[in-house]
Parts: structure tokens; C-alpha cells; sequence
């Protein structure tokens, strides 16, 4: 166990009221989320872009707002293209691929020595229509899903530190979703080719199970440790298991997410937390109130204990980190305000919370 949580510290309370606080260490620099990380564990953050922010009136966030970028290279560790390894993105034709949004957030965590969470290879949403309403074979589709593995996959070779390859295969009753038209089409068989696929296309990444759901026990989690089991007896090259942890306070703290993690754990799997965030019912006006701050610090630091408790939890990614781009407004507008900053990069509660648990470990 590498640490156990501590309480909210005293730069947590000063901005809670409205202050500002900025923490040194020892040679006068300011302490970040990832030099505040235990060796280890690699601490992350969505990279905005593609998707919904198409639709937005700003420009593509990660190329054009250079106070965003500079707040992700310095805090983070890991960076996650949000949107642009996803198929619509990146396979937006047949015979179509589209590299160079995420060609460049690749440069820019090499540069800054941040490790990729490759995001991700088999999905039943956000698919190009010409994959979608295509009237192909099984042969056909089998092989479609085959190149656009090893093509991206492969692309990236040696660059990526963990594939998402299989995301939110199941639904909340662990059955396999029919939306996803690979597993309809072909069975559930395709998600082990895809995990053999992704290790043929890059034999270095971490290669991992994805969904959200998953931070309570329960059917869900029956399924994927099940699915887990059975790839592992058959010598699928299958990694490690992630909870995304998209939260609302609406619903308690995920305070079992610990138990599920050590039963993958015990498998011999990683673990991570790969989509962090917790969206709030906001008062009129749009301010959430010191008392929703605190809650929202309460369930940022609950997810973080989690995954800090289990030795084989080796990266916690927050899904984006400035409410500016979250993409938490637009598909739940009753909702917001999910992030660790403002939208002027001024920190919250939740941000000060995560360092000081980080430093306790």
C-alpha cells in the first residue's frame, strides 16, 4: 500500500475560501500534481479536443490556447487524447487515416516527458458512418477492425504507455453491448483478437479492459473479471483493468472502487483510473457553493485513496482539467464545473486535495 488518505490540507481550505496559495518544495519550485505523484504512478489528464469541441465557438483547444497548454505539460505526467485517436477522428474514411492531431500531442508528451494513454481501439460510440452504414461481410468487418489496429496501433509504436483496446464492452447488466457493431456482428471472440491485434501492433503497451460503472461491485464488474479470467487462461496478452470514474454527486463516493481494483489485482492485472471527473448540479447563477467544492474534494481524494491502495495501480487520469473544455456541459447541461481548475486555470478545492494526498504517499 503506498499511502493512506489524509485530510484535506490547509491550501485546500485557503482556496475553498477564496485564496490563493502556491506551495514550493525545497530549491524554490512550485509543487505540481506530478512531482507531488509517488514513483510509480503516472498522473494524467484528458487532452482536449475533437468531438464536441468541434461544435464549440472556440478554436481546437490543444493547438491554439498556449496558457492550456502550459498547465498540461507542467502538472501531468500522462496525457490522454480526448478524442482524437478515437475512430471518427482518426479512420474518418474507408481507406482514410487522419494522424495529425494526435501525431502532435504524442510530440508534445515526448517532449515534456509525459507518458500517451492510447484511447481507444474497439468502442461502440463515436464511429464514422461509412463503418456504421456499411453493408459489409463478417470478413469484411473483421478485417476493417484488423487495420485500423494495426495501423494505429502500430503508427504509434513504442510511444504509448497504455491502449485502451476494449472500451465499455459491457452493459450495467454485464451482458455484451449490441451497439458495438463488431461485438454484434462478429461475437465476443473479436475482443480477444483485438487484444492480440493491439500486442502484434505494439508488444511494449499496457493493454487494457476500459468502462465505466465499474466502482462498485456488481454485475458489471462480475463480467469483466470473468472476461478477464478466460483471456488470461487462454493466453490473451490482456494487461490491466481501468475504471473511468465519471462521477455525479448525485450518487454517493465510489468508497468500494478499492475492493474492485484489488479483485483485478489479484488476477496479476495493472489497475488504473483513466476518466476522472465529478460533475455537480450547479446553483442559480452557475457558482457551485463551498459546500459542493468540499463534496467534490471529498469524491476526487476518494478515487485517488483507491487507487493509491492497490500496489498494481499504476496511472490516475483526470478527464481534462479546466471546466473551459470539460465536456461535462454539453452532453449533461443540468451539470458542471467537474474539473480541478476554472476555466482560468485557478485551482479548486478538488485540485489542492489530489496534491495533498499525492504528497502524503
Amino acid at each position: 500500500m503506498r499511502g493512506k488518505r489524509v485530510a484535506v490540507g490547509v491550501v485546500a481550505v485557503v482556496a475553498l475560501l477564496g485564496g490563493v496559495t502556491t506551495p514550493v518544495q525545497a530549491g524554490g519550485r512550485e509543487e505540481t500534481l506530478r512531482r507531488a505523484a509517488p514513483h510509480g504512478l503516472k498522473v494524467g489528464t484528458a487532452v482536449a479536443g475533437g468531438g464536441h469541441h468541434l461544435e464549440q465557438e472556440y478554436p481546437d483547444p490543444f493547438t491554439s490556447d498556449r496558457p492550456y497548454r502550459r498547465v498540461l505539460a507542467r502538472e501531468f505526467s500522462s496525457a490522454s487524447p480526448e478524442n482524437q485517436m478515437k475512430w471518427e477522428f482518426i479512420h474518418p474514411g474507408r481507406h482514410e487515416y487522419r494522424f495529425g492531431p494526435a501525431d502532435a500531442i504524442v510530440r508534445f508528451a515526448r517532449e515534456n516527458g509525459q507518458a500517451v494513454r492510447g484511447h481507444t481501439l474497439l468502442w461502440h460510440s463515436q464511429n464514422p458512418a461509412w463503418l456504421t452504414e456499411g453493408q459489409f461481410s463478417k470478413a469484411e468487418l473483421r478485417a476493417i477492425l484488423k487495420d485500423h489496429i494495426l495501423t494505429v496501433a502500430g503508427r504509434y509504436r513504442g510511444k504509448i504507455h497504455q491502449w485502451d483496446v476494449a472500451n465499455e464492452i459491457f452493459d450495467d447488466s454485464g451482458a455484451y453491448r449490441q451497439e458495438n457493431i463488431f461485438i454484434r456482428e462478429l461475437g465476443p471472440g473479436i475482443v480477444a483478437d483485438a487484444f492480440r491485434w493491439a500486442h502484434r501492433a505494439d508488444p511494449h503497451a499496457q493493454l487494457f479492459l476500459n468502462d465505466y460503472g465499474v466502482d462498485w461491485p456488481g454485475a458489471k464488474v462480475d463480467a469483466y473479471e470473468a472476461l478477464a479470467r478466460q483471456l488470461l487462461a487462454d493466453g490473451v496478452p490482456l494487461h490491466g483493468f481501468a475504471s473511468q470514474a465519471h462521477l455525479s454527486m448525485r450518487y454517493p463516493a465510489p468508497d468500494q472502487l478499492r475492493t474492485v481494483l484489488r479483485r483485478f489485482d489479484a488476477l496479476g492485472l495493472h489497475t488504473a483510473i483513466t476518466e476522472l471527473d465529478v460533475r455537480m448540479d450547479l446553483p442559480e447563477g452557475g457558482v457551485p457553493t463551498a459546500e459542493q467544492l468540499a463534496t467534490q474534494a471529498t469524491y476526487y481524494t476518494t478515487v485517488l485513496d483507491a487507487c493509491l491502495a492497490v500496489d498494481g495501480c499504476n496511472s490516475f487520469t483526470i478527464w481534462g482539467f479546466t471546466d473551459k473544455y470539460s465536456w461535462v456541459p454539453h452532453f449533461f447541461p443540468a451539470e458542471g464545473a467537474a474539473t480541478v481548475m476554472w476555466d482560468d486555470f485557478r485551482r479548486k478545492p478538488a485540485y489542492y486535495a489530489l496534491r495533498d494526498t499525492l504528497s502524503a504517499a
